[in-house]
């Protein structure tokens, strides 16, 4: 597919605008880790919330739901819509906690939590394990998928496309940190939206209309079998979506998740927030902007390339290919700067907040402890560049984006539990966390090795086999030391149930409260989930026009978006906040 100069125009703008940014905000980026991973805790929940949606929108993702649906139709998308169950748990029960915790990363927060040399030695493990292997997969797979985008647009070879996209990175990611990589977000988001929708409207123009695309897909897979494929929920009979695929993804892997409780990235903005309340909400709008509003302009064009394209080995390169054969001049140019955005805007998120774990969390905690501000800025730049090299490696030999996807959350099956429980549960310790990690990721490589289980069937075994080993380390270990456990309480307030023990060793009453209402976070929870679903099931059927369950789909979001506010509009106090952690703690013993 050729570039007219008008195309080019619009992607020289965009490359122009993303280095202006950058140049602009490169001296607020330099004054300090502070500054350069959290922005010194300033954005509004508007601009953090639209970030993260960003980050989460790479060139990987309408490739990876496009091989998703190829192999279960619409309803394989289940396996990442559930997570907003994941990120409403969030939104309602520990963004106020990760903002209140005022650490630099979610991996500094581990020496918050626990104590002793344990509490050391997982700091340094998590800051490598997630900073270096967990980003160098999921760098890996957005390099990947703007690869094969690349590779289908402008016909260059697999590695001359990554090496393009490395440097175009690699040139912006290291000037201006987490400030550029923030307001960035925000223009790629409606960049990327903007192009994915002309797309899918001219896809289905392309065929002939909604009519046509139902013909084809039936002429394709049969009249059973295009409906299965459409069906958002699959029939128990379906060839697409096995019956008990679907039980784990709604009984499990929502609250198996690693995600479950924040973390990385999400944890990064959330700390980034100006308040408890901000925090609260850019995690609510990225849960009903990510699930709802994002996917089905990429489920039409994946629809559409399946009769277009039906010989196409490579499913994933539906998408790229759809781009190549229905765009005219002027939409080429922002449907390719809508993937640059995209690509940036994750990219720069995974080089930056892993790059803070390096730095952060394993050179300066126990390499270089006393040294300026400057000094560290610098490393985390080269840091960054060191990764964005990893991940080009680790992306020449793959090949498969959704297989990544499921790769990454089998690795990490499991943890969601002991992540939640270390924030309500007094005796979890940094032994729990260390056996989690290590069943999880352990079992994953062993199953991958000497078995062919499905992605469902390994996640419940990992699942059983993580929980099995850290309960059991937990009580078989010393728990963490009461003077620890106490003051991580009196800075978090979690909920008291389970902290009893801490408690009885705090005599202020207003130390002891926790300001958080539980059930009314339960209520906040079951609506939003009633209106986030409602909605993203609304839209499809809008789209796939079957107007009468959309109309009654429509009025349920309506109702719980209403309720949802009434909860919500209710303003508690929030907690004063503790300031970030200045010291480092001493490596002492368990």
């Amino acid at each position: 597919m050729g570039l007219h100069p008008l195309d080019w125009s619009i992607v020289v703008g965009y490359m122009v605008l993303a280095v202006g940014i950058g140049l602009f905000l490169r001296r607020r980026a330099g004054k300090g880790l502070s500054n350069y991973f959290l922005s010194n805790r300033s954005f509004p929940w508007w601009l953090v919330g639209t970030s993260m949606v960003a980050t989460t929108f790479s060139a990987d993702t309408p490739l990876a739901v496009t091989g998703l649906i190829a192999k279960n139709g619409i309803a394989g998308n289940w396996f990442w819509w559930i997570t907003g169950l994941s990120t409403l748990t969030v939104t309602f029960f520990f963004a106020r906690w990760w903002h209140r915790s005022r650490v630099l990363t979610d991996v500094e927060y581990l020496e918050l939590r626990y104590s002793g040399r344990s509490a050391a030695a997982l700091r340094g493990f998590a800051a490598l394990y997630r900073g270096l292997l967990l980003n160098a997969i999921k760098l890996g797979w957005v390099l990947l998928a703007m690869a094969k985008v690349l590779d289908t647009i402008f016909d260059v070879n697999k590695e001359t496309a990554l090496l393009i996209s490395l440097l175009i990175v690699l040139i912006y990611s290291t000037m201006s940190g987490f400030w550029g990589v923030v307001v960035l977000d925000f223009f790629a988001f409606l960049i990327a939206m903007l192009g994915c929708i002309a797309l899918a409207v001219l896809s289905v123009k392309h065929i002939g209309g909604m009519d046509a695309l139902h013909s084809g897909l039936m002429a394709r897979f049969g009249e059973k079998g295009a409906m299965d494929m459409m069906a958002i929920f699959p029939s128990v009979d379906s060839a697409w979506m096995p019956l008990f695929t679907v039980v784990v993804y709604f009984g499990i892997l929502w609250w198996a998740d690693a995600r479950v409780e924040g973390g990385a990235y999400v944890a990064q903005r959330l700390m980034a927030s100006k308040n408890e309340k901000h925090a609260t909400l850019a995690s609510l709008w990225f849960t009903f902007a990510n699930i709802a509003l994002r996917p089905w302009p990429w489920v039409i064009i994946a629809l559409a390339s399946f009769v277009v394209f039906p010989d196409l080995a490579d499913k994933e390169a539906g998408f790229p290919m759809m781009m190549k054969t229905v765009l005219p001049i002027g939409l080429r140019g922002l449907m390719v700067t809508a993937f640059f955005a995209a690509f940036m805007s994750t990219i720069d998120t995974l080089v930056n907040w892993g790059s803070s774990y390096v730095v952060n969390d394993f050179y300066k905690r126990f390499f270089a402890r006393e040294k300026g501000e400057r000094h560290y800025v610098i490393a985390a730049k080269f840091c960054e560049a060191g990764l964005l090299c990893i991940g080009y490696f680790v992306s020449l030999k793959a090949s498969s984006v959704s297989g990544m996807w499921q790769f990454i959350v089998d690795l990490t099956a499991g943890l969601g539990v002991v992540y939640v429980a270390r924030w309500l549960w007094w005796r979890v310790n940094a032994w729990s966390e260390i056996a989690a990690m290590t069943a999880s990721g352990a079992t994953t490589i062993l199953l991958k090795i000497f078995t062919d289980l499905d992605f469902a069937h390994s996640l419940v075994v990992i699942l059983a086999v993580t929980t099995a080993s850290w309960v059991t380390v937990t009580f078989l270990t010393s728990p963490v030391s009461m003077e620890k456990l106490t003051e991580f309480y009196r800075r978090v307030r979690p909920y008291p149930l389970f902290w009893k023990p801490v408690l009885a060793n705090i005599d202020d009453p207003a130390e002891r409260h926790c300001p958080d209402d539980f059930f009314k976070n339960v209520r906040c929870w079951a609506i939003s989930a009633v209106a986030l679903y409602s909605m993203l099931f609304a839209i499809g059927k809008w789209v796939l026009w079957v107007p009468s369950h959309a109309l009654a789909l429509t009025l349920l979001c309506a109702v719980s978006l209403v309720l949802l506010w009434n909860e919500m509009r209710e303003r508690r106090p929030q907690v004063e906040e503790a300031p970030a952690i200045a010291k480092e703690p001493a490596l002492e013993s368990d």
